[in-house]
């Protein structure tokens, strides 16, 4: 009886098509599996025992070989030479990209507008030991560059380096140096003093910023390099007050002149000397006896300068005719005494960016530093100087162009700048990384660690500067960005010619 009721029970059930179906629907039909294919065989299979011939695959065991398949962005984790995105050919062809075997171009202001070029900045740094093609490299790429409408600066041929250079492209370069007639005014007014009549208040105003800033600038980097037995000279709040205002009215801006006087180094050191009872009062001063005792520092660290270091070389206005169009320009520093280089370095590096404050959308440069280090090693003050004129190419770009172009050896030369964690070892180490390209030459274990530790290279990097870039002159790793490429440099006979730097000892021998 249970059997049966239970029989009946299931025999009026209705399961789910016949639900359906009797309120007007239709149940779709299940899916039939289907076959999953197999994918294609990456490799062909060949027998470990096929025949015993070249080519033909015979192996006397299996190896003991895995697989992997993976995207581009991974495979970097295995092979970060190989598989880096190649980059824009624009620009100066520079060489081979030894990894891929293509040619490598570099381009920095080019590469900065570009979204799939990962720098910021179109500034360079170059390290490399003596004798590893630094000077190669510089110059083919100064001289490349030109065909795209660049032109050249050499602030500070420290070795004459570059006076093949420009005698080959029709240019006489400029020598500074003691009895020398050629004078640069680190203090020139520079292109924004012109038209200064028309100027309203506002822009007027604007200038005057731009124009003392700059000055303030390399006044504190000059009195910051002067020593006091092991103590640099400070340079406070109070003696860039007092510097300010005699700069004002020695150039006519305080008394509001509709065109400004161009001062030199020794018109300010005469002025803080003898000073006048307004600059007194507007310094705010009780007497003149109080302004000279603060201010013994300042005027005898101006003073040393004028008639020491800078002693016929920076102590008058300009007297030398630049033509801004010409290819190139170089301004030699060679016979300068060894102490005095970096300060005129740093008076160097003021006076361009002055000259380079207002300039046209077709006026594009490469700035070329060599021995940079020369420049950190005055402290604090002139670390900040530098830093400035490496910030100013990104603020160039949207003008005209400047491609700062710094040069050492190694980069302790760079932290050598202060003491372990000091504000200027701080900042030298921080201005690394405002050259988004770095160019790094052969060097020993030592100072490629040094890399690794500042740039991150990675091992794989470390090595191949230790090695591969030490076997011949020109070898060198690029870092573009967070990007890495082993770039060997190829240099026309011509390019190897101008750039030799070993004439004098050949000359010697």
């Amino acid at each position: 009886m249970r059997a049966a009721s239970r029989s009946r029970r299931a025999s009026t059930g209705r399961d789910v098509a016949r639900l359906l179906a009797d309120f007007g629907h239709e149940a779709s039909p299940a899916p039939m599996p289907t076959k999953q294919e197999r994918e294609p065989r990456v490799f062909r299979p060949t027998s470990t025992k096929g025949p015993r011939a070249a080519g033909r695959g015979w192996a006397p065991a299996k190896a003991p070989v895995a697989t992997w398949r993976m995207t581009s962005d991974q495979a970097p984790a295995f092979w970060p030479f190989i598989p880096t995105p190649a980059l824009p050919p624009t620009g100066a062809q520079m060489g081979i990209d030894v990894a891929s075997g293509a040619a490598f171009h570099c381009d920095p202001l080019g590469w900065v507008v570009r979204g799939d070029v990962p720098i910021s900045n179109p500034n360079i740094m170059c390290f490399g030991k003596p004798g590893m093609g630094k000077s190669g490299t510089t110059k083919a790429f100064v001289l490349r560059m030109m065909d795209f409408g660049y032109r050249a600066l050499i602030l500070g041929d420290t070795k004459d380096e570059y006076e093949g250079v420009c005698r080959f492209l029709g240019v006489e370069p400029i020598a500074l140096g003691a009895g020398l007639g050629a004078r640069v005014n680190p203090l020139a007014l520079g292109p924004l003093a012109h038209g200064w009549e028309q100027l309203d208040a506002v822009e007027a105003q604007r200038r005057a910023q731009s124009v003392f800033s700059r000055w303030l600038t390399l006044i504190r980097a000059l009195v910051g390099s002067q020593q006091i037995g092991e103590n640099l000279v400070p340079f406070g709040p109070s003696d860039e007050a007092v510097v300010r205002t005699a700069l004002a009215d020695l150039t006519g801006y305080a008394a509001g002149a509709t065109s400004l006087a161009e001062t030199t180094l020794p018109g300010l050191w005469h002025a803080l000397d003898n000073p006048a009872p307004e600059m007194v009062a507007a310094t705010r001063f009780e007497n003149t006896r109080q302004f000279m005792d603060s201010t013994r520092l300042l005027r005898d660290a101006l003073g040393q300068l004028v008639n020491g270091a800078l002693a016929g070389m920076f102590d008058a206005h300009t007297n030398v005719d630049i033509d801004w169009l010409a290819p190139i320009q170089s301004l030699s520093l060679s016979r300068l005494p060894q102490e005095a280089v970096g300060i005129a370095l740093t008076c160097l590096g003021s006076w361009s960016a002055g000259q380079r404050e207002v300039v046209s959308r077709a006026d594009q440069r490469v700035v070329v530093r060599d021995e940079a280090w020369r420049q950190l090693r005055l402290g604090p003050e002139a670390v900040k100087a530098f830093d400035a004129d490496m910030r100013l190419s990104r603020g160039f770009a949207g003008t005209g162009g400047d491609i700062q172009y710094a040069v050492a050896h190694k980069p302790s030369d760079l932290l050598s700048a202060g003491d372990e964690g000091s504000v200027a070892q701080t900042i030298a180490r921080d201005m690394l990384h405002l050259a988004d390209i770095k160019i790094l030459h052969g060097q020993g274990p030592k100072v490629a660690g040094e890399l690794d530790e500042i740039l991150g290279l990675g091992p794989l990097a470390v090595h191949a500067i230790t090695t591969w870039a030490r076997q011949e002159p020109g070898r060198a790793v690029w870092q573009v960005g967070d990007r890495m490429y082993k770039v060997a440099t190829v240099l026309h006979p011509l390019e190897a010619a101008l750039a030799n730097t070993n004439t004098g000892i050949e000359s010697a021998r």
